[in-house]
């Protein structure tokens, strides 16, 4: 099969790998928390103590919002497979958990921060070009957006449960393009961080009024 033939089917059938596989997918995923400095580092960029937050493509919610959740935040989780979305409500059924597309979202309210951790690169590159600026308008001044990417510019597949799904990233410049249009003051990328078993991060922080 050739690469775009690959990458256009793994497109297709990433939402479906996860509604068969969550289980698979929130078994093996790790709990050890090695995300914690970068959620504290997250935390200490926004401006509020008590923040409202918005986690895309929140999967099954532990650890992550969980870990949110226990410092006293406000979560509202999305994820657009409802197998995923059971499993977060049934484990904080405190917070609030919707099945919805983050490429069409319709919440009320704005944000202190949002963040996607494995989530938003699973979006095409031009899905995502779109999507940065739509979040930084739905984010309250001073506040923060982090995002695991890729390395650079490109397409890739990867696995869950041994199926395959899609990947794309922008280049590291383009983000920080996109992110300082859309108002932060502050732009981190971190590649391959191997203390956060190997996750490539960016961090906006300083959202302008």
């Amino acid at each position: 099969m050739k690469q775009t033939d690959m990458l256009d089917l793994a497109k297709a059938q990433t939402k479906e790998v996860y509604e068969r596989q969550a289980a698979v997918w929130d078994t093996q995923r790790p709990r050890r928390l090695y995300e914690r400095p970068w959620l504290d580092r997250f935390l200490n960029g926004l401006p509020e103590e008590r923040a409202r937050l918005l986690d895309l493509g929140c999967g099954a919610g532990d650890p992550l919002a969980g870990y949110f959740l226990s410092k006293g935040h406000e979560i509202l989780g999305v994820d657009y497979s409802q197998a995923m979305i059971d499993l977060a409500k049934a484990r904080f059924p405190n917070a609030e958990w919707l099945v919805q597309d983050m490429r069409a979202l319709r919440l009320e309210g704005d944000f202190d921060g949002v963040y996607s951790w494995d989530g938003s690169f699973h979006l095409t590159q031009d899905e995502q070009r779109a999507l940065i600026p739509a979040l930084a308008a739905r984010i309250r001044p001073g506040g923060a957006m982090m995002m695991t990417v890729g390395t650079g510019d490109g397409e890739v597949t990867g696995t869950v449960g041994g199926e395959t799904v899609y990947h794309a990233s922008l280049s590291p410049d383009e983000y920080r393009a996109l992110l300082s249009l859309a108002g932060f003051d502050e732009i981190i990328f971190t590649p391959e961080d191997k203390n956060c078993a190997g996750r490539s991060i960016l961090l906006a922080t300083g959202k302008a009024g």
